[in-house]
């Protein structure tokens, strides 16, 4: 069966800082015409950042799309700093959030963080052997975190309650909850 769509024509409705949505006109597999809206992204990065004893370290802060605050593992967008190096990325973003610096860096997948709407791709990874940094980086504008370590039990339960409900972070604790 043949899924493809065609597109016919795209219009940028909007070039911000870290989306462009566009909308496209498409042609379906069966002839008929569509209207498309993507959230284009430049990429992003996620970190399950472990402590020599075994605990996630987790950022909680506000985010305005829920009018919520999360409990998040740190991650952010890929930008021109990273030259398209997510391991690049990865070091910086740890820098700037939680102030360390990886020994070892391990990439564990990458996914689609939403493929009905949106062409971001996240990449996973782990950080073990954390130094503090020797000079931290400035933190993006407006970021406010708090940072706080949790345990495996305690991790699986926060999201058993809901405290936790961010897809890159439920992922990265149920890796972790794999290892053995």
């Amino acid at each position: 069966m043949d899924l493809e769509e065609h597109v016919e024509s795209t219009e940028v409705l909007y070039d911000g800082v870290i989306v462009k949505l566009e909308r496209q006109q498409v042609r379906l597999p069966n002839g008929d015409q569509a209207a498309r809206e993507i959230v284009r992204h430049s990429g992003a990065v996620g970190v399950l950042a472990l402590t020599d004893d075994n605990k996630m370290i987790l950022e909680r802060q506000w985010r305005a799309p829920i009018a919520a605050a999360t409990l998040e593992i740190p991650a952010g967008k890929l930008d021109s700093r990273d030259a398209d190096d997510v391991e690049h990325a990865v070091i910086r973003e740890l820098n700037e959030e939680i102030r360390y610096q990886p020994g070892q860096l391990k990439r564990i997948t990458g996914f689609y963080s939403s493929v009905g709407f949106s062409d971001e791709y996240m990449t996973l990874f782990l950080a073990t052997d954390l130094t503090p940094v020797t000079t931290k980086l400035p933190r993006d504008q407006g970021e406010n975190l708090e940072l706080l370590t949790v345990t495996k039990d305690q991790a699986q339960a926060m999201i058993a309650s809901g405290e936790i409900n961010d897809a890159k972070t439920i992922t990265a604790i149920y890796y972790w909850l794999l290892q053995k």
